[in-house]
């Protein structure tokens, strides 16, 4: 665990943000190298990028202020500290979304073959941004006496984020970014067999991923706030599952007409 990666001077390096940036970066050149792949203009499709990451970055840290409503309003300085941190990741790939839904038809490019491109860069982003979260120490997981259990000692990453010290816990950074892995895998390895049709690799993400988060939350010990009884994310996992499994049989029901 290194918070921080290095110093200039006195100015510190956060291993998350540089991680952080190094996912961004990944997740969009795999999905123009596949864009253009699949015959799409790279060009648009990397202004159309960039343009996520912009959404995904405000949407996060929105989904941030919803999830800590309460102390945000009870600390409204503590607003200022939303430039370093980075958010709900649902936060974030919902604002990205929709985003792209309205400048996939600017552009226009296929909505569903374009999300297609995207989706395996979404899943390798968020491998390489998890482990910039065991870097810093959030998004830490319950106690266990598991024999994999990880202790963090650093008291920087208790102060930045409430990570507790010195205590054996779920390692759920490597959870999930062991679970962004095989989805990334399974997308890859999968989308030219069967039945192929556009939208099926976006909407497989989509629903796979909806189905490790919700797992994965139960052995997350940070605060995230809940909805009836479950945590904000594995709410927004119970509805955008089913989600996700309507729009795939209804776009291969398309093609088999």
């Amino acid at each position: 665990m290194h918070p921080i990666l290095f110093e200039v001077g006195d100015w510190p390096v956060y291993s998350y943000g540089v991680l952080l940036a190094l996912a961004y970066l990944a997740g969009l050149q795999l999905a123009v190298v596949r864009a253009r792949r699949m015959g799409l203009d790279g060009a648009r499709v990397m202004d159309l990028g960039i343009y996520l990451i912009i959404a995904a970055l405000v949407g996060a840290k929105l989904m941030l202020i919803v999830v800590d409503f309460t102390y945000f309003r009870q600390q409204p300085r503590e607003l200022l500290s939303l430039v370093r941190a980075a958010g709900v990741f649902y936060g974030g790939l919902l604002a990205a979304f929709a985003v792209a839904v309205l400048l996939i038809r600017r552009y226009r490019l296929p909505l569903w073959k374009t999300t297609d491109a995207f989706a395996p860069g979404i899943a390798l982003g968020h491998v390489v941004g998890r482990l910039g979260c065991l870097l810093a120490g959030c998004c830490y997981g319950r106690p266990t006496d598991l024999p994999w259990g990880i202790t963090f000692t650093d008291p920087s990453a208790a102060a930045n984020v409430g990570t507790p010290l010195n205590i054996p816990l779920h390692p759920t950074q490597l959870y999930e970014a062991g679970a962004e892995l095989l989805i990334l895998v399974f997308l890859l390895a999968t989308e030219r067999r069967g039945r192929t049709f556009a939208g099926r690799t976006f909407w497989s993400y989509m629903l796979l991923y909806a189905v490790s988060r919700f797992i994965i939350e139960i052995f997350r010990g940070d605060d995230r706030g809940s909805m009836a009884g479950l945590s904000t994310s594995q709410a927004v996992s119970v509805v955008l599952a089913p989600i996700a499994l309507v729009m795939l049989l209804r776009l291969r029901g398309r093609t088999a007409e």
